[in-house]
């Protein structure tokens, strides 16, 4: 499962140290480039409303062969896309049918044993964030050698080829709900208002994607200028480093099983709001660049492995609803990370993408603080 998360997520990351090449290609503004990343984030949005509550009402292993079908299909698109329009459409689909992965992460959870669930959570996501990380470093190298549109061509033939793994290897699993599909909406509405810890963990998974996307999506530019002058190859090697902060997922999942996810959320924020100093202070040399996105990256994937293993303990017949209000929320962050990234970057170039993600996650650490102080006011009274 974790290699089948990592391979799919990688398909909506591909084009991050590619979107000079690609902005060439079709002659886009920088701003219109992080458009395209962002279209895809926006697709993964939907994708999340459309599809990933369907785990709850249907067979999974069928909708996750179904899923990869389509999504190989709108790789096709972007490989053979002949204008921006062609491209944009494109993405948006490639990140609907993404939304796979989020059908896979509580069919985990729902597999572990309730006392290992953040660890195995923390393993699946692991692969997650390594398939994110790792993606910039494939599509860069490959772009730089073959064009990038080569890059889309082999992430199609790597998906119809996951598809038969799925059906090979994959458990069947029945249904916990039944539910129309009108219904299955109605219901996470309701879900949203039951609970407040989805909602806390769904503002603080929102804004750690908006940080991260931000960055990701303005690197390849700040490395276009000096002192760097580097390419989209080097881009692609930056997601080798981000892996390390990957590595910490299932460490962090043994850390929300054992304190709880209110500790793991505190940290992983504080980790970004550094990374983000670092990065505004230092990362105009490549030794503060390192630092920043080892620490950045880990901070995120602490902070998603703790979200989910909170969300997932809330209502066991209602996991992939839970996460899809979660992750549709989380993708619109992170959307809103590239969009408005690239848009700093404009205004401001690095400094601008420092100071806004920074305002972000002081945003989320301003909310979380005042739920601490709250939740101990309570305790004493």
């Amino acid at each position: 499962m974790a290699v089948s998360v990592g391979a799919i997520v990688a398909n909506a990351y591909y084009a991050q140290p590619l979107l000079a090449d690609i902005a060439r290609s079709f002659g886009l503004s920088v701003t219109k480039a992080g458009g395209v990343a962002m279209l895809t984030q926006v697709g993964t949005a939907l994708g999340m409303l459309l599809f990933v509550p369907l785990g709850d009402t249907r067979e999974k292993r069928g909708l996750i062969t179904l899923l990869l079908l389509g999504s190989a299909a709108s790789l096709v698109l972007i490989a053979t896309a002949a204008n921006a329009v062609w491209l944009g459409l494109a993405s948006l689909l490639v990140g609907a049918t993404g939304a796979t992965v989020h059908i896979f992460v509580p069919f985990a959870a729902h597999l572990a044993p309730p006392p290992q669930r953040g660890r195995v959570v923390g393993s699946v996501l692991s692969g997650l964030l390594f398939g994110i990380l790792l993606a910039r470093t494939v599509s860069g190298l490959l772009g730089a050698h073959f064009g990038w549109r080569a890059v889309y061509g082999l992430a199609a033939a790597m998906m119809l080829g996951l598809a038969v793994l799925v059906q090979v290897f994959l458990p069947r699993s029945e249904p916990t709900a039944r539910l129309s599909y009108l219904g299955l909406l109605r219901s996470i509405a309701a879900l949203v208002r039951e609970h407040q810890a989805l909602r806390e963990s769904t503002l603080y998974g929102a804004i750690l994607f908006c940080a991260f996307s931000a960055f990701w999506t303005t690197l390849v530019f700040l490395l276009e200028t000096p002192p760097f002058h580097y390419g989209s190859q080097v881009a692609g090697l930056f997601g080798l480093i981000g892996a390390a902060g990957a590595a910490g997922a299932p460490v962090v999942g043994r850390l929300t099983d054992r304190h709880g996810a209110r500790v793991a959320l505190g940290l992983s924020l504080g980790a970004v709001f550094l990374a983000y100093v670092l990065l505004g202070l230092t990362g105009k040399t490549l030794a503060g660049l390192i630092a920043g996105v080892i620490l950045l990256d880990l901070g995120v994937q602490a902070g998603h492995v703790a979200n989910q293993t909170r969300i997932y303990g809330l209502d066991p017949e209602a996991r992939s609803r839970l996460n899809t209000f979660y992750m549709v929320c989380y993708f619109i962050g992170g959307s809103a990370g590239s969009l408005l990234g690239a848009y700093s970057w404009r205004l401001a170039g690095w400094t601008g993408v420092c100071g806004f993600s920074l305002i972000a996650v002081s945003l989320a650490l301003v909310v979380f603080g005042l739920k601490v102080v709250r939740s101990r006011e309570t305790t004493i009274n």
